[in-house]
């Protein structure tokens, strides 16, 4: 079984990003904690998650609708 890297174990490069994340969305998400296990796809998964909810066109609402309708549509049950 593979479990989610908790901030006392990750390394630095990680705990940044954790920072980061604790700071704009007041925890870390399980699904970052996995990703962690791979420093690099963690910091690149979220540059774009950051890209994604950025202020534009779409409302915040409208993204979060999206999002869910996709994961349906895949049959993301997470």
């Amino acid at each position: 079984m593979i479990h989610p890297v908790e901030k006392d174990q990750a390394p630095d490069t990680v705990k940044r990003i954790y920072e980061a994340l604790e700071q704009s969305l007041g925890s870390v998400p399980n699904f970052f904690k996995m990703l962690a296990h791979k420093p690099d796809v963690l910091r690149t998964f979220n540059q774009l998650y950051s890209a994604v909810w950025a202020e534009g066109a779409l409302s915040p609402k409208m993204k979060e609708l999206a999002y869910l309708r996709t994961s349906i549509h895949n049959g993301c049950e997470y």
